[in-house]
């Protein structure tokens, strides 16, 4: 999970985009998009990518890798991760490369989404980054999960139709 942020050419204004990466399938689980990006809208995501995945609070969970951003410091954020009994690991500062996944897809998001775009309004902002999600996760192709789009990569080691192999932490 990380905080990424654009421009508002029209309004001069900043927006923020908080995203969750399922690094098993990179399929982005959940995505806010607003004038601001506080710990409420964290935890919302969150929570709303682990039910969307099946999970349910004291269920065996994932790891949540964060940096140390004030949404992913405050005593809200660890309140949810404690609710939901989720490991919350924090790297640390200066060193994005512990979270690859997340900012690669930032990375992605920024050349493919908000450099072609010279936003005039949020809405502006709000269209083009609801299409583009819906893309990615649905339509762009991943070498590193056999060409498939993510959700479709998704739904077939769901189904049993492909066999995933298991990821190692470097």
């Amino acid at each position: 999970m990380d905080l990424k942020y654009g421009y508002i050419d029209g309004t001069g204004q900043f927006f923020f985009q908080l995203s969750i990466i399922d690094v098993f399938d990179r399929t982005v689980v959940g995505y806010h998009l607003g004038l601001s990006a506080k710990a409420k809208d964290a935890c919302r995501i969150l929570e709303e990518a682990l039910r969307t995945r099946g999970f349910k609070p004291g269920m065996k969970l994932p790891v949540i890798r964060t940096d140390n951003g004030p949404q992913f410091t405050a005593k809200r954020f660890e309140k949810t991760c404690s609710k939901w009994q989720i490991k919350h690991e924090r790297i640390p500062v200066k060193t994005p490369n512990l979270n690859a996944y997340i900012e690669s897809f930032h990375a992605i998001l920024e050349d493919d989404c908000y450099k072609r775009h010279e936003f005039q309004s949020f809405a502006e902002v709000y269209q083009a980054v609801t299409e583009y999600m819906d893309y990615y996760n649905n339509r762009r192709r991943h070498s590193s999960i056999n060409y498939k789009a993510p959700n479709e990569f998704y739904k077939l080691v769901s189904e049993g139709q492909i066999k995933a192999l298991a990821l190692r932490a470097a």
